[in-house]
């Protein structure tokens, strides 16, 4: 099967640069797959699960954050905020972080207040889904 060369970098490590069969991303238009010789594009990533596909056959899984993909020429390139595989997320903590969010939603603050609460809830939500954890 054809690859295509992967750079996953959050903002603070370089996830994985390598060779790769398939990715897959969450967009605002939802879940967006990308294969060898993908026509060129640019989309935005909204926090959510990433999911791609090694030549070997190993599938790798990360809780994203925001941020953006580009494919072009036969390599695709996503930055993102930040990167969590399951193994690294503290489940207690997302819970936390998810509790927290909710209460600020329900203050009924500012819009931009209200906003970045809901984009917390979003990326505890998702850290607990990859974590293991039911919501």
């Amino acid at each position: 099967m054809n690859s295509f060369s992967l750079s996953l970098l959050a903002a603070d490590d370089p996830f994985y640069i390598g060779p790769c069969l398939s990715v897959v991303v969450p967009t605002p238009q939802g879940r967006y797959g990308v294969l060898a010789h993908h026509s060129n594009a640019i989309s935005a990533i909204t926090p959510g699960l990433l999911e791609f596909t090694l030549p070997d056959g190993e599938k790798r899984r990360a809780a994203v954050s925001e941020g953006m993909i580009k494919i072009e020429n036969n390599e695709v390139l996503i930055l993102v905020d930040s990167a969590e595989r399951p193994e690294e997320i503290d489940v207690k903590r997302a819970q936390r972080a998810a509790d927290e969010a909710k209460e600020a939603i329900l203050q009924k603050k500012s819009i931009m207040e209200n906003r970045a609460a809901q984009a917390s809830l979003a990326r505890a939500l998702n850290r607990l889904k990859l974590g293991g954890r039911k919501f």
